[in-house]
C-alpha cells in the first residue's frame, strides 16, 4: 500500500424507500480517479447474506464499479483471503444489517487494525443503513433485544468522527435520540433520511448530499433539533 492521507467517507442512508443509491455511490467512486475501481464488499452486518449482496452487487457495478467482491468474514473465514480482497480493491463498501452483528464479526475476526491501517492510507470507505453507523463513533447493543432499558454502547469504526442514524424518519429518530443519552451535554448527532447521504472529510468536515439531514444535540435532560 502507498501511503497517503486518509479519504473522506460516504455515509449513505439507504433503506427501502432510496432510490438514489446509485447516484450517490457513482460521486464515491468518481473520486478514485480510475475506470471501473474494484470494490470490496463487508457484508457482516447481513451474515454475509448472499442475496442481500446479489441484490446490492449490480446497483455498484452501476454507479461505475469494475468489480465487486464479497469478502467472506462470517462464513468460510480464509484470513490471507479477506486480507488479500481488501488490500487489492480500491473502495471497501460496508453493507446494510445490524450494526451489533456488523462490529461483532469485525472483532471476532481481528479485522480492525487492518481497516484502520486501510483507511489511514488513503482507502475509501462508503457504507450503507448499518454499514454507515458502522463507520461511525458509536452505536448500541441491547442486552435484551426487547428491553430498552438494557441498551449499552458499543463502539464502531469511528472513521468519520461523529453519532449518526439512518433512514429513522418514520420513527422520529427515536435511536439516534437514546444513543445522545449517553454522551455529554452539547454532543451532537445527525439524522440522515432516505434519499440522504453524508460526506465526511478526514477533519470532520461534513457535506450533506440529497435529503438534508437532521442535526440533533444533547441539551439538558432534552434532544432537541438544531
Amino acid at each position: 500500500m502507498t501511503k497517503s492521507k486518509p479519504a473522506d467517507i460516504f455515509l449513505i442512508a439507504g433503506g427501502p424507500q432510496s432510490k438514489n443509491n446509485k447516484a450517490i455511490l457513482a460521486g464515491a467512486l468518481a473520486l478514485i480517479k480510475k475506470k471501473a475501481p474494484s470494490v470490496a464488499y463487508i457484508g457482516t452486518a447481513s451474515d454475509d447474506n448472499k442475496e442481500f449482496f446479489l441484490m446490492l452487487r449490480p446497483i455498484i457495478m452501476a454507479a461505475g464499479a469494475g468489480s465487486v467482491r464479497l469478502v467472506p468474514i462470517v462464513r468460510r473465514f480464509d484470513p490471507d483471503k479477506a486480507r488479500d480482497i481488501l488490500l487489492a480493491s480500491d473502495v471497501v463498501f460496508i453493507s446494510g444489517g445490524g450494526v451489533d452483528m456488523g462490529m461483532k464479526y469485525l472483532h471476532k475476526r481481528k479485522l480492525i487494525p487492518l481497516f484502520r491501517q486501510l483507511y489511514d492510507r488513503g482507502k475509501l470507505f462508503c457504507g450503507i443503513s448499518a454499514g454507515a453507523i458502522m463507520l461511525c463513533r458509536n452505536w448500541m447493543h441491547w442486552r435484551d433485544p426487547d428491553d430498552d432499558d438494557t441498551a449499552e454502547l458499543l463502539d464502531c469504526l469511528g472513521f468519520a468522527p461523529l453519532l449518526c442514524d439512518v433512514h429513522a424518519e418514520e420513527d422520529n429518530w427515536v435511536e439516534m435520540k437514546r444513543l445522545l443519552g449517553f454522551f455529554p451535554q452539547g454532543t451532537a448527532g445527525y439524522g440522515i433520511p432516505a434519499e440522504g447521504a453524508l460526506r465526511v472529510a478526514p477533519d470532520g468536515k461534513i457535506t450533506p448530499i440529497g435529503s438534508v439531514p437532521v442535526r440533533f444535540i444533547k441539551k439538558g435532560a432534552d434532544i432537541i433539533i438544531v
